[in-house]
């Protein structure tokens, strides 16, 4: 029955936030990618919506991710403005976190990660991207108060991106993990606690992995 309320909740936000917008659940299928009878069904309380339905849905009725989640059953925790955490810098502590989440999809989040990192790899090595992290890097880890593995993990990067003898290539990864930390492109935005960090800590793991594959292929 619980579920069954939870269902109807959502689906309450969903139609009341397409009468606002003078959208149709086709129009929403159209920008979402999300099949029309699939997004009928989770409305109308007879499906039950995943975690990416709920992302493109935020994405697209212009609505914070955690209302959604939460409405769907979920449970959110949303982080005060105070509170500081280990999370903030530790990537093996994040992903022990995701191991006990309900509704994180490890291998789907990593995937959208990936393909944010590879339009980030042309655009770091534009006027404008090397603008931007030369700019606005620092200032964004002070915005975060990081500190630790997480933070000191991008400040390499950093270091490195800017050396003048770095390659075009080294230069493009590590600048596309530069560019998603800066522009805050959270595929889970960080208003979800503990949750909301990973997908940062997923784009620096991936450059890293990245890089030693690049350092294997240059020495083989």
């Amino acid at each position: 029955m619980a579920v069954d309320n939870q269902r109807s909740d959502l689906g309450t936000i969903i139609k009341s936030l397409l009468k606002e917008r003078s959208l149709s659940m086709r129009k929403l299928s159209t920008l979402t990618g999300i099949d029309t009878a699939t997004i009928s069904r989770i409305v109308n309380g007879k499906q039950q919506a995943k975690p990416d339905h709920l992302q493109q849905f935020a994405n697209h009725l212009q609505v914070p991710l955690a209302r959604l989640l939460k409405a769907a059953g979920f449970e959110v925790e949303l982080e005060s403005a105070n509170t500081r955490t280990d999370m903030h810098s530790s990537i093996d502590t994040i992903q022990e976190v995701l191991a006990s989440s309900n509704f994180f999809d490890h291998s789907f989040t990593t995937e959208m990660v990936k393909a944010e990192l590879a339009k980030y790899e042309i655009y770091a090595l534009t006027v404008e991207g090397r603008r931007i992290i030369q700019e606005d890097f620092f200032a964004k880890v002070d915005q975060v108060s990081g500190a630790g593995p997480f933070i000191e993990q991008l400040r390499d990067m950093y270091e490195q991106y800017s050396k003048a003898d770095a390659s075009d290539e080294i230069r493009a990864v590590l600048g596309s993990a530069l560019l998603y930390f800066i522009l805050s492109a959270d595929i889970i935005p960080d208003y979800i606690f503990p949750i909301g960090y990973v997908d940062d800590a997923i784009a620096v793991q991936l450059v890293l992995n990245r890089l030693v594959e690049m350092q294997k292929e240059q020495q083989s």
